[in-house]
């Protein structure tokens, strides 16, 4: 997935490096917790994986593709279908409802309403919202509109799963429930998934724990 990725910023006449190097794989079906102190990287980190941003150096691999090279439509295109992001403010469209929130993303890849509308409907009633479709984000408690912000991310059925500080607005009640929400689903859909987290009692429940080093990733 990422190979000897380096990813630098320049700051004035210095040069920052975030990424020195660092390199990890992740399996279908397998849900990783990313650990480390805030300004380490870890959204860096994220975005290099998830195609937002290009690296400096390495490469970044999904579904055994090599992705850097590729110009960025070809890199839009795999983002937008292969890709799903959840991030700690849900970013729903306060206009929709939740069905509409989680349908617009299938319509964008193309996929015909009528279908997108079957699927959204299944997704957000397996994340325990059915009674909820019609409602818009500020009827939804916060617990809520993050299980539709998942439902929204796995939508275009994602083969890598990218969650930055998904549970950090939510107290810890909500935060367990929305975590196991999120990890249920990733695993059942067979999904890699990447989980951005401070909450070190929730990362312990996950598969495995990294965290970066100088700019590498290792297990935590």
């Amino acid at each position: 997935m990422l190979d000897n990725v380096v990813r630098r910023y320049r700051q004035g006449d210095a040069s920052v490096d975030v990424l020195n190097g660092a390199s990890a794989t992740v399996e279908a079906g397998e849900v990783v917790a990313l650990i480390a102190p805030s300004g380490a990287g870890k959204s860096t980190l994220l975005h290099v994986a998830g195609l937002l941003e290009r690296p400096d150096g390495g490469e970044v691999w999904l579904d055994g593709r090599p992705t850097v090279g590729l110009g960025d439509d070809a890199r839009t295109a795999i983002r937008r279908g292969r890709v799903g992001f959840v991030y700690q403010f849900h970013h729903l469209l306060p206009e929709f409802s939740a069905l509409e929130n989680v349908v617009m993303p299938q319509i964008i890849r193309g996929l015909a309403k009528a279908e997108a509308r079957e699927r959204a409907a299944e997704l957000l009633t397996y994340l325990g919202l059915g009674a909820r479709l019609s409602h818009r984000p500020a009827e939804l408690s916060g617990g809520e509109q993050q299980r539709v912000a998942i439902a929204r991310a796995v939508a275009n059925a994602p083969r890598l799963l990218l969650a930055d500080e998904p549970t950090g607005n939510l107290d810890p009640t909500t935060s367990a429930h929305v975590f196991q929400t999120l990890t249920t689903l990733a695993r059942a859909s067979g999904l890699a998934a990447i989980v951005a987290t401070h909450n070190l009692d929730l990362a312990a429940t996950l598969d495995r724990r990294i965290t970066l080093r100088d700019g590498v990733l290792v297990d935590a």
